[in-house]
């Protein structure tokens, strides 16, 4: 896959862009708040349809506007698509796929693929939870629309039973609604458990390999998923449980409250492993997301690179660099000085000034 152009209107500190890609190397530069990871940004959006930092679209609209446009050009598989989505500040984004607009986002999913590899990753070992559950779903919907359908249903399930669980307390009387909404989170959140399930096992026959060569074969690293339900008793439990979710009023069973653990040697260096050890299964971790990917849909995806490598060191910068040469790569830094001490073949530079981009 390779995105060929975007154009960028009234997006983030941008009035107007126009950027043609090259299919290989392409380097953002410039000094920082200048507007290089706006542009990664804007990318993301038009294959995913949301922000990689989670902004809502009025925040992503140029200040004192009302709408944003963005049209990106990509082929895929040989195929051409040209996406183009209109922001608006109070009414839902609009989007088409080839000049024909789409009712739900979640039928853009599948047609551009994207592994963003920011500084805030290397931190997905140490962080809560949630970070390490986000990292499955996004993999997990950008790849398979049904389970980005189940996860949607689940997410929606469980919201309004937490809102029943909070009204139980002043109207006994829907105590016996309940079971409907019980029935369809267990429907669900099932399917959820044995998707990501699966997904680990696939994860897990990738990763090891590489974090082996870089951690010079030392180390040997174990993703485990750590299930706060097995799909076969989701059911039991959630009943079982029932006394204490109204008293604390939230659901307190489901895979909404999964995480993924990390091992080195039996040790879980979420909580215990240096802050190299982290770095490094998290640099793994990105790398085995890239190859998973190139897996499914059998073609490459494309890597969104931001700012990452002034915060790895020399080897890892090298072995990152080394993994990533046979696909197109759009990357922010503050210099090229890491790329060219890398021997790294660079493709297209772009010179990023205060929201304006000039070829280098």
């Amino acid at each position: 896959m390779v995105i060929e152009s975007i154009r960028l209107d009234n997006f983030r500190n941008y009035d107007s862009l126009k950027l043609k890609f090259d299919s290989g190397t392409n380097i953002f530069y410039g000094d920082n708040a200048q507007g290089k990871t706006n542009i990664l940004e804007a990318v993301f959006l038009c294959g995913t349809t949301k922000s990689h930092k989670g902004s809502k679209d009025r925040d992503l609209i140029k200040f004192n506007q009302d709408e944003s446009h963005l049209r990106m050009r990509l082929r895929k598989n040989d195929s051409p698509y040209k996406i183009d989505m209109h922001l608006k500040k109070n009414k839902t984004k609009g989007i088409a796929i080839n000049g024909i607009p789409i009712r739900k986002a979640s039928e853009l999913f599948g047609i551009a693929n994207m592994v963003f590899f920011s500084p805030e990753d290397l931190n997905i070992i140490k962080n809560g939870p949630s970070e390490r559950r986000r990292f499955m779903d996004a993999q997990l919907c950008q790849l398979n629309k049904v389970y980005l359908f189940q996860l949607s249903n689940y997410n929606k399930i469980l919201n309004q039973r937490n809102k029943l669980l909070k009204e139980i307390g002043f109207r006994q009387d829907y105590l016996d609604t309940l079971d409907i909404w019980d029935m369809q989170l267990v429907q669900y959140g099932t399917k959820l458990i044995r998707e990501r399930e699966m997904f680990v096992s696939r994860l897990n026959g990738i990763i090891e390999g590489i974090h082996r060569k870089l951690s010079g074969g030392r180390e040997e690293l174990k993703v485990s998923y750590e299930k706060n339900i097995e799909a076969d008793n989701f059911e039991k439990q959630l009943l079982r449980n029932r006394e204490k979710d109204l008293k604390l009023k939230m659901t307190m069973t489901g895979p909404h409250r999964d995480d993924l653990c990390f091992e080195i040697g039996g040790v879980d260096i979420r909580k215990f492993g240096s802050q190299g050890q982290q770095r490094t299964a998290a640099l793994s971790l990105k790398l085995a997301e890239i190859e998973l990917v190139k897996q499914e849909i059998k073609d490459t995806p494309v890597l969104l690179l931001d700012d990452v490598l002034s915060e790895l060191d020399g080897n890892r910068q090298h072995y990152l660099l080394e993994s990533i040469h046979d696909i197109q790569t759009l990357v922010t830094c503050t210099g090229i000085d890491d790329f060219v001490e890398n021997q790294f073949k660079i493709n297209k530079v772009f010179h990023v000034v205060d929201g304006a981009v000039y070829p280098a």
